[in-house]
Formats: structure tokens, C-alpha cells, sequence
């Protein structure tokens, strides 16, 4: 199995609703976002798939939350704009843009700060 990944930033501010403590007012993050794209076989250059198209696709979905305040986005209007939740909303969306019969989103992490992240991957795949 192949493993491809890039590393992908945005800046935004959220509020988590019903969070007793002091997330549960408007603050902002410098997030940083790593995505795994995996697959079996390698095309005829050798590459799984092209860095230069995962980064244009996480590019794309950095740029629709970068400077935003994320609870006022329709994909958090029920749910909270946490990092789980973001990792789930950004692999989701990759899912629509990379995904192909050779390759396929494997997981999407969200660092929340340096040293707090949280992943996601559909149908609690292993690593």
C-alpha cells in the first residue's frame, strides 16, 4: 500500500455551543491540516497520485474556510466546528475531489495547536 500526504494551513475562529469552559467563546486558531491519500498500485510515471493535485484540492477547501468564522457555515450550523468535526467536513470534501478507482482519502488530521490534533477516516479504517 502507498501513502501520499501534504500538509495544508487556514486561520478561523469558532465558539463551541454548550461546551462549559472558555471554548464556548469566540476564539481563533492557526490550523494546520495533514491529508493521506493511499492506494495499491502506481501509474506508469510511478506515482500514486500527483502532490501537486492533492495540494490544489486541500488548497481549494483551506481557502473556503480561511479568515471565516466557521459557525456561521452552513456545514456547522447543527454541528460544532471542532476538530473532529473538521477533519470529518475536509476529508468529506476531498472525497469529492481526489477520489478515484487507483486512490482514495485515507485520513485527515487537524492540528488544533501543536499539540493537540484530532483524525478522521471513513468506516474507522486502521492505519
Amino acid at each position: 500500500m502507498f501513502e501520499v500526504r501534504v500538509k495544508s494551513s487556514f486561520s478561523s475562529a469558532h465558539h463551541l455551543r454548550g461546551y462549559e469552559g472558555s471554548c464556548e467563546s469566540p476564539h481563533g486558531h492557526n490550523w494546520d491540516v495533514e491529508v493521506a491519500v493511499s492506494g495499491r498500485r502506481l501509474d506508469s510515471l510511478g506515482m500514486l497520485v500527483d502532490f501537486r493535485k492533492v495540494r490544489a484540492a486541500a488548497r481549494e477547501i483551506m481557502e473556503e474556510l480561511d479568515h471565516r468564522d466557521l459557525n456561521a457555515l452552513e456545514a456547522f450550523s447543527r454541528a460544532n466546528p471542532t476538530s473532529e468535526n473538521l477533519a470529518r467536513h475536509i476529508f468529506e470534501r476531498l472525497e469529492l475531489r481526489l477520489n478515484t478507482r487507483a486512490a482514495r482519502v485515507a485520513w485527515v488530521r487537524v492540528h488544533e495547536t501543536a499539540g493537540a490534533s484530532a483524525e478522521y477516516r471513513k468506516d474507522g479504517g486502521r492505519r
